[in-house]
């Protein structure tokens, strides 16, 4: 598939990028080699191969799922610079 000027200018102008006239041939020529590589890509035959999301099989450590018993509210308002009434206190920021 080959883009032609036209399209390289409109394509820049959805992605809100400034091209220049005499830079919108060499775009058109790139989009057009992303676009045959794409076409390369899709002649790749993949079937019965799985998916792969990651390419060396590991699993995220993982923490058991209790409940905690908090009621470290004084603790962790010690340091907060303003608290007021068990919570942080934080200037308006919306009229």
């Amino acid at each position: 598939m080959s883009i032609d000027i036209d399209t390289a200018r409109k394509v820049a102008h959805l992605a809100r990028i400034n091209v220049a006239d005499e830079k919108l041939p060499e775009l058109a020529s790139e989009l057009s080699g992303i676009l045959n590589f794409m076409e390369q890509l899709s002649e790749v035959d993949v079937d019965g191969i799985e998916p792969m999301t990651s390419v060396t099989p590991m699993r995220l450590k993982r923490r058991k799922d209790i409940v905690t018993d908090g009621g470290y509210q004084d603790k962790v308002l010690k340091n907060a610079p303003d608290a007021r009434e068990g919570f942080f206190a934080v200037p308006k920021v919306v009229e």
